[in-house]
This record gives C-alpha cells, structure tokens and sequence, in this order.
C-alpha cells in the first residue's frame, strides 16, 4: 500500500510539472527566426589564390560584404568546411565601413562579436560555426566589414576566391582599428560564409546555384553588379518584395556533374542551399561548364553528348527533388549562349547539346517556374552567341550591362506567397 501511494505521489508530481512548464516556458523571450541576407559558397582556393602560411601567422583580415535585407540583430557564419584541422580564430569584429573599397571603418560601429559567449571560437575541421547573435542593426543594400585574427595558420584554407571584393591582410591583431593604410589588398574571401538577420513576417531567402556567371566574373570589383546584386536592389524596389534577401551560391568553374573549381552541385546542396536561413525559393543556373568540358580536348562521339545532356537532366532531377523535401520553390535558369568563347571554342555538337538541355528547362512539370536567360542575352541575328551589348568580351560571361539586364529580367511575381 505504501508503495502504491508512493507512485501516485510521484506520478502527480510528474503531471504538476507538465502543467507547470509551459506556463515558464511562455515567460521566455522569443528567440529570432533568421533569414539569410548574405552568403558566398566555400572551396578550396586554387594555390594561386591561397594565402601564404606565414601571411596567417599572427594576421588579422578584413573582408568586406554587401547585404541583401536589413535587420536589427545579425549573426555571422564562419567555415573550416575544407580545413583538415581544427580553426583557432581568435577575435573577430563587425563594423560598417567607409566605402566598399577602402579599409576604413566607422569606429562608432565597431563590435566584438562572440561564439557561446567568448572572443574566441575554435572550428572543428569541415565545419561551420555561427556567432551568439547581437544587436546591430543593419540596412538592406548595405556593406558590413567582418575582421577577424588568426594566430596560427591553418594547414588547409577555406574561402571563396571569386569575391569580387577586396579583401585587407595585415600582421598583429588589428580586429578594432580604424584604418589599415599599409594592408596588403587581395579580391578573395576567406572563412566568411553567411550573415543571417531577424526575420520580420514574410521573410524568406532565395538561394541561387550558380557557376562563374552567377559568381560575376566580369563584374566591377567592389562594384556588387552581379545579377544577383541586381536582383536584390530590383526587390528592395517593391515594397511587396523588400523582405527576400537573395544568397549567390556561385562558384567560378562550377560543373553540375563534376568537381572543378569547388565541389560540383550536387556535392553542394547541403551546405550552399539546406543549410542557409529561411530558404524558400532556388534558382539553379549551372551547366554551361559541363557542356563546354565535354570537348574542349577534341571531338567526342555523338553518344558521349547524348549521355552528358541525360546526366545533366538527372542532375537537376535530383537537385529539384532534395529541394522540394524541404518545401523550397525550384526555378530553373537556361544557359546561356556561348559560341565564340575562346575557352571552350564550342562546336555544332555542343551547341546542340545546350539546346537540348534548354528544352527540357523550359518544358513543363519539371521546374517550378522558368527563366529564360538564354532568350534574353541571345543575339537575334545570332541565337547561338551572346548579344555584344550584353557580352563581357569572352563570349562566355555577360558584362555589367548583361548583369542589369539577367537581375532585371527576373519576375517579383515569382516569389508571391
């Protein structure tokens, strides 16, 4: 008998704690939803654009980024994706900057941030390491400084080299000065992977895949006049629109099928499109390189181009298929035109290849929604080259004139909720 009423005992006390914890529970602040407002996908940089190892010894760098939406409390996202040890970073800073292409900060908004409430942060090697968030507002369009301090270099870097943004490396542990005039300037990133801010109702982020078209080869450095960019500054334009932050997940050489310059898109869905804050919507322009590789060496077999453009179709089949798991929105981008380019010197096979490709973009039941950069950048009196006034002078990438016409072109109604 006593030990029945020991079990009602406890069992009543059970039962009055779970009356009890959510009644605490309520008198919690709300912790921020995030959304994404910048990211830039991670890789291996190639020997010519990694950093020396005694440049990262007692070093501090500061890279500057250009946000897509605003908000009052940010977090920053750093990666060892690609190291093979762990990452000792020791401080790191947030301040807005003067100007895009100067070291200058204002020293008003300079800002420690934290990681589980130190200065420092050790990342495990293949990973990334997101800051305790902070108050510091931020505008959409705007630039943000991130200075970080290593005092030892990693054996393996992480970064981002097609930051068309430069980037300013110093020796000693320089996190809060205002200026530094004797930096040595490099156009790369390096463990900078995201900034997330508070979301407000109906934020989302649009995620998009992309090679060296998307990364914006040819752009202004420092001039953030991707068509990315131009995409975020045409939604910042509608207030129906101003709460979608857009993420440029491009890779220069990237392949949908292959690793080349950074792992190939598959390899990337994970960490460049899952894994970024409030995704709801992708778009995917990648496959030019694939094609292009195919006969860049010589002439291949018919059977090899037929087999390529099957590959290329299950690639998206399953890039589409991993997205709408998770509720994301797939649109798909045509390739563009690239006849003349003198680093793939396509052939009729290829631009066959490309068009067949195109078809099936743009054919019901597959994509979400299409956009249709092919027809918009092709010369009409040349469907298989690129329009001069939008070609950069490769014949392969548009220049910024290009960039304003692919950000423009793409539909807000796309992204109605």
């Amino acid at each position: 008998m006593k030990n029945l009423l020991r079990h009602k005992s406890f069992f009543v006390a059970l039962i009055s704690i779970g009356i009890a914890t959510p009644g605490f529970a309520k008198s919690k602040p709300v912790p921020p939803s995030w959304v994404g407002s910048w990211a830039a996908s991670q890789q291996i940089p190639e020997p010519n654009n990694a950093l020396n190892p005694d440049d990262l010894r007692d070093a501090t760098l500061r890279q500057i980024v250009h946000l897509s939406v605003g908000g009052k409390i940010l977090r920053v996202h750093l990666s060892n994706a690609f190291g093979t040890m762990p990452l000792h970073i020791t401080s790191v800073h947030i301040a807005r900057p003067v100007s895009p292409s100067e070291a200058k900060i204002d020293v008003a908004t300079d800002k420690a941030i934290a990681f589980s409430g130190k200065d420092d942060v050790t990342i495990p090697a293949g990973a990334e390491y997101i800051s305790d968030p902070i108050a510091y507002p931020v505008a959409a369009l705007s630039d943000l400084a991130i200075t970080l301090h290593l005092d030892t270099p990693p054996e393996r870097q992480t970064g981002h080299p097609g930051s068309r943004s430069t980037s300013y490396l110093v020796h000693g542990d320089m996190v809060a000065a205002p200026d530094l005039p004797d930096a040595r300037k490099i156009d790369h990133w390096y463990w900078i992977a995201g900034i997330d801010v508070n979301a407000v109702k109906g934020s989302a982020s649009i995620v998009v895949l992309g090679d060296s078209i998307t990364d914006g080869h040819a752009a202004t450095t420092n001039g953030n006049n991707r068509w990315t960019d131009e995409l975020a500054r045409k939604l910042q334009a509608d207030h129906k629109t101003r709460m979608l932050a857009v993420l440029n997940q491009g890779i220069g050489g990237n392949h949908l099928l292959t690793d080349g310059l950074g792992p190939n898109a598959l390899a990337r869905i994970d960490r460049d499109i899952l894994a970024r804050a409030g995704v709801r919507f992708l778009i995917i322009l990648e496959g030019v390189n694939d094609l292009g590789k195919l006969s860049r060496e010589g002439d291949v077999p018919r059977a090899d181009h037929d087999a390529l453009v099957q590959q290329m179709i299950g690639a998206y089949q399953q890039i589409i298929a991993r997205a709408h798991t998770h509720g994301i929105k797939v649109f798909g981008a045509t390739i563009l035109p690239y006849v003349g380019s003198g680093y793939y010197h396509p052939a009729p096979a290829n631009e066959a290849d490309r068009l067949a490709v195109n078809q099936w973009i743009r054919a019901l039941g597959h994509f979400d929604a299409i956009i249709d950069f092919d027809k918009l950048t092709a010369d009409p009196a040349h469907p298989d080259r690129m329009l001069p006034a939008y070609d950069s002078g490769d014949h392969l990438h548009p220049s910024p004139a290009g960039y304003h016409a692919m950000g423009d072109a793409v539909p807000v109604a796309l992204f109605a909720r």
